[in-house]
């Protein structure tokens, strides 16, 4: 694809949420395998989405923002992916998230050839998944909110749909558990849209999450990654 033939942003934004964009995103569950396996019941999984959207996903929706900003600024993203490592303690969910920014930095060589969001990707040694996103955001023609939208419907719908593969429920449930997180995910959108600093970055913690996460990786029968 020619950098100078951008679609619509509402379709690439679309094309981006996509769970069949090739890039590894099928190996993540939004956490909600560790959950389950840490003892979490299935009937509180809405609260597992409510809790990601407040703490996790405020963080890479934020980076993923603010990486955005920094793309169209022609500013260097090592600062925006150091803030997003130092919100992120875990090594277990940092080294997932970056599986998967890796896919989506050779995505972005390949649609968007010479972009200047290629070449903010170049010097990460392993670009993370919101820093990956933000910079084919930018290569897109996204916005703030649509960017933001994007990581946080991407978060919810990577954990409903997984929770099919893991838990005995009705399809139907779990489309209802995401459009009732619409809100919230507006809310979110609205909170970190404007961002353009690293520093401005959401710092909320999930200790337990992390926790389950870490436990995750020793788990002798698993289906995902994280």
């Amino acid at each position: 694809m020619s950098a100078t033939v951008l679609p619509h942003p509402e379709f690439a934004a679309m094309m981006l949420a996509d769970g069949r964009l090739p890039v590894g995103a099928h190996t993540q569950s939004a956490g909600l395998e560790p959950a389950l396996l840490g003892g979490l019941d299935p009937a509180d999984v809405p609260d597992l989405v409510a809790t990601r959207l407040a703490t996790v996903v405020a963080v890479e929706a934020g980076t993923a923002v603010v990486a955005r900003h920094h793309v169209l600024a022609g500013l260097p993203m090592a600062a925006v992916e150091e803030a997003w490592a130092a919100r992120t303690p875990s090594e277990v969910t940092r080294d997932a998230s970056r599986a998967v920014g890796r896919g989506q930095r050779r995505l972005c060589r390949r649609l968007w050839p010479g972009s200047a969001a290629c070449a903010a990707l170049a010097p990460l040694a392993q670009p993370s998944r919101p820093v990956a996103v933000g910079a084919m955001a930018a290569a897109g023609g996204l916005d703030g909110a649509r960017t933001a939208r994007l990581v946080a419907y991407d978060d919810v719908q990577s954990l409903c749909s997984a929770a099919l593969k893991l838990c005995p429920l009705d399809p139907a449930e779990t489309t209802e558990w995401l459009l009732a997180a619409g809100p919230a995910v507006e809310a979110l959108v609205a909170e970190v849209a404007h961002l353009t600093e690293p520093a401005g970055i959401p710092a909320g913690s999930a200790p337990l999450l992390e926790s389950w996460q870490h436990r995750h990786g020793s788990a002798p029968r698993r289906l995902f990654r994280a």
